[in-house]
């Protein structure tokens, strides 16, 4: 492979600037353009940092640096590799990089460090995966999850699972091919027993799925309800500032608001929606359709219930008094539902919940006063989990759970085969299949358009 080198740390100044070397010239390359303090320096031990000068195209000094040569197959990317710490004003940065280059190597593409590391077998395609997740980490447990990923903890199980899958495709095939060897196919229940054990390894790995996405890319939340109830001012509450517009004539939110909070670890993104009602007024009209099309798309929804207005009467009725509520819950179907009593400083009915909230989980507070606010936090991380305790350290991302999906729809189908008496060769297709959905979890026979997609969102430096 040729040379590469990239800036491996964040474009703008500060106090170091890393730019990295891989590939069979870099300690070459290094030795040309740095000229060490030390007049003891022979040559670069491996993984020894040398301070010294770094020299430009004119070979004048450019600055004072440390630089490092890391001999392969040791390395992240089992290559060779070395790197240069300078300072970080972005004109040194630049100017080492471009020595570099002039130098013989050329500028790394996209994730192609990381590339080389999975190509040389340093890492399976989920640990590879694992690095930029990292880094994009907006969490302590998001980074938690994808630290277990880059420990290959996935990658083995999925590994394993497969060749499970290989093993009982390989006996098929031998009693089938071979019969005169005395090979004997598993019997059906057997065979549905041992496709049933890797199918429910596959669910488990699937099970913690939606809450590392939240964990990674944050939850997308919608407080919903009727207008006047106090949704900005649960806004306003919850981010500890006055963000949204709030007065006490109906109809103030026109249009959806959103803003960023963090609940405790939990990145989630607060949207404010007009209030709906049957209205003319055109803007408002678009506001209350755009609100619709929210609550449609979110992970979780918040309904905001007026207690001032609802009072004693309509908590303990049957059924929903308010329309508003009655589409929401339409809208937000098969979404975790949290209700909200607001305005529990003027009235708190001695009936909560109420029976029509139809046990969705529940809490009441005043936006007003700021009462139950903490409570109703820590209820609506809960409910935007999906009330999962799921801590699976092998939690897939959205690729990988795509393609356990797949797995695991193919061994269903190789199930209600066996059971319908579909030949055991026939099976074995199904197996190899399912087998094959495994492996581009971990990268084994992924496509090089897959592994474009995956590492074209890498930064250039990793």
């Amino acid at each position: 492979m040729s040379t590469i080198a990239a800036i491996a740390t964040p474009p703008g100044s500060g106090g170091i600037g890393i730019v990295r070397l891989c590939g069979p010239r870099a300690k070459d390359i290094l030795a040309q353009m740095f000229l060490p303090f030390s007049s003891r320096f022979e040559n670069f031990h491996p993984w020894m940092l040398y301070r010294g000068r770094v020299l430009d195209e004119n070979g004048d000094a450019l600055d004072d640096v440390l630089a490092v040569s890391m001999p392969g197959p040791h390395t992240f990317t089992g290559e060779d590799m070395a790197e240069i710490h300078c300072h970080g004003g972005a004109f040194i940065v630049r100017s080492v990089l471009s020595k570099i280059l002039s130098l013989g190597a050329r500028q790394a593409e996209r994730g192609e460090f990381s590339r080389r590391a999975f190509l040389n077998g340093r890492m399976d395609l989920s640990q590879a995966e694992a690095v930029a997740e990292m880094i994009a980490a907006p969490s302590r447990e998001a980074l938690c999850y994808s630290l277990k990923r880059l420990d290959g903890l996935l990658g083995r199980r999925v590994t394993a699972l497969r060749e499970e899958l290989d093993n009982l495709r390989s006996q098929i095939c031998l009693a089938v091919d071979f019969p005169e060897d005395d090979a004997d196919c598993p019997p059906p229940e057997a065979f549905v027993t041992a496709v049933e054990s890797v199918s429910a390894a596959v669910r488990s790995l699937l099970a913690g799925q939606r809450r590392a996405r939240l964990m990674q890319q944050g939850a997308a939340v919608v407080l919903a309800g009727a207008v006047n109830v106090g949704k900005s001012s649960l806004l306003n509450a919850l981010l500890g500032r006055k963000r949204a517009l709030v007065t006490e004539h109906p109809g103030t939110t026109r249009d959806f608001l959103e803003e960023l909070c963090d609940l405790d670890g939990l990145p989630v993104r607060l949207t404010d929606t007009a209030g709906l009602r049957t209205i003319a007024e055109p803007v408002e009209t678009l506001g209350v359709a755009a609100g619709r099309e929210k609550i449609r798309a979110a992970d979780a929804v918040v309904v905001v219930l007026d207690g001032a207005s609802l009072g004693e009467t309509g908590a303990a009725a049957a059924d929903c008094p308010d329309p508003a509520v009655s589409e929401v819950l339409k809208l937000a179907s098969g979404k975790p539902v949290l209700f909200v009593w607001n305005k529990r400083d003027i009235c708190m009915p001695s009936a909560f919940p109420p029976p029509w909230t139809s046990g969705y989980p529940y809490c009441s507070v005043s936006a007003l006063t700021g009462e139950g606010v903490e409570e109703f936090a820590e209820s609506l991380r809960a409910v935007a989990l999906d009330g999962s305790n799921a801590t699976d350290d092998m939690a897939p991302n959205l690729r990988q759970a795509t393609a356990l999906e797949d797995a695991l729809a193919e061994l269903g189908e190789l199930k209600a085969d066996i059971k319908t008496g579909q030949t055991y060769d026939c099976c074995a297709a199904r197996l190899e299949t399912a087998a094959a959905r495994l492996g581009d979890v971990t990268g084994v026979v992924s496509s090089a358009e897959v592994l474009n997609r995956v590492f074209e969102n890498f930064c250039i430096g990793k």
